[in-house]
């Protein structure tokens, strides 16, 4: 048996499988280990310049020689060799030629492999990172499909497959009494990208408000296409949203197309959020229009601007729309200043001069607007 050969086809074997495990091109593996062995042959022939390392994939070569100067007498340095020691190894030598002398791959690529096998994991584990970095780069800000392959039973944190990666939705970024199952196919918002640096990964949420966005992006060709923008949009995630439309087309209606005939696109998404209520509204240039239409449900009377010019506002609706404009915990009147930007009084129409009312902004989004 050629032991040379068997040893050859081994190393290219391994050559392969690293190659196909990794994904990682055969020229780059052999170009790391050829950094690897000369590494290791200068720590061996110590001084010599001419180390020669031949690698072949096609022809399944793998040969490694130091190249020597032939002189008469004794060698002045690590790159030349006596002419009676250079003929031992090939009689053809002559004095002012070369010698070549081969190092055995099975035993010095043995010795080579060890030295080299820390700085080829790395590059590998280097260029895996910033591979999987370009990737998750194209879906930063994005919407993506990812299937649901493990529940934390005692955290409740799921984790999911995308592109044959694997990524944390961590419990506080679930859609609250959403209730994931293993095999469930969801879509998450990619909100930005950890450690990369390090370990690349995916940060994603269903709970971002702008998941709402990309949704409508994807069922509403009008929203897609920019001839219908979306202006803003405020979220309370697995409850209500309100999302504020404008049309660039006045043939097109921007809160119908985001509709659909017969409430079919509104739908989709509703089902992809778990039934959470999603209010469409008309967005104006005009402050006290769009905080009326940003109260929907409710019925407003008349919205007056503060005086001074700042983005407050006093609001009355009639006495029996005042729960409906609050909301459950001040809850619409919450989503209402995030949407608009404003501060909003509302006070019911009956006695509003002496009576209270219900003052959210968006700068306290988090006080709930009770009823005083």
């Amino acid at each position: 048996m050629n032991v040379k050969k068997g040893m050859n086809e081994d190393f290219f074997e391994a050559i392969e499988e690293l190659e196909s495990k990794n994904g990682i091109s055969a020229e780059f593996l052999i170009d790391k280990i050829k950094q690897g062995i000369l590494k290791a042959m200068k720590k061996e022939y110590p001084g010599c310049d001419n180390i020669n390392i031949e690698i072949d994939p096609a022809a399944k070569i793998f040969d490694i020689s130091v190249i020597k100067t032939v002189v008469e007498g004794e060698p002045e340095n690590p790159n030349e060799i006596n002419i009676d020691e250079a003929r031992n190894i090939d009689p053809r030598s002559s004095i002012g030629g070369v010698c070549e002398i081969k190092v055995s791959p099975a035993i010095f690529g043995r010795v080579a492999a060890g030295t080299a096998k820390q700085s080829i994991h790395h590059d590998i584990k280097e260029f895996e990172n910033k591979t999987l970095l370009e990737s998750y780069k194209n879906k930063e800000h994005e919407i993506v499909s990812a299937t649901v392959v493990r529940i934390e039973p005692v955290s409740g944190h799921a984790t999911l497959m995308v592109d044959k990666n694997e990524v944390y939705l961590f419990r506080n970024e679930q859609i609250p009494g959403e209730v994931l199952k293993e095999g469930d196919i969801i879509k998450v918002y990619v909100v930005g990208i950890v450690n990369p640096e390090k370990k690349p990964m995916l940060k994603v949420s269903r709970t971002h408000k702008d998941l709402v966005k990309r949704l409508f992006e994807l069922e509403v060709p009008e929203v897609y296409d920019g001839t219908v923008e979306i202006k803003a949009i405020s979220r309370e995630a697995g409850s209500r949203t309100k999302i504020a439309v404008w049309s660039k087309d006045k043939n097109v209606d921007a809160v119908g197309a985001c509709i659909g005939p017969k409430r079919s696109r509104i739908s989709k998404i509703v089902s992809e959020l778990g039934g959470e209520k999603i209010d469409i509204i008309p967005y104006s240039e005009n402050p006290e229009e769009f905080v009326a239409s940003a109260l929907a449900p409710a019925e407003v009377v008349s919205v007056k601007a503060a005086e001074d010019g700042s983005k407050s506002c006093t609001v009355i609706v009639p006495n029996s729309q005042l729960s409906l404009a609050i909301g459950n915990k001040g809850q619409n009147a919450k989503l209402a200043a995030r949407l608009t930007g404003y501060k909003i009084d509302i006070k019911p129409s009956v006695g509003h001069e002496n009576a209270g009312g219900a003052e959210t902004s968006e700068e306290n989004p988090s006080e709930d607007a009770s009823n005083e």
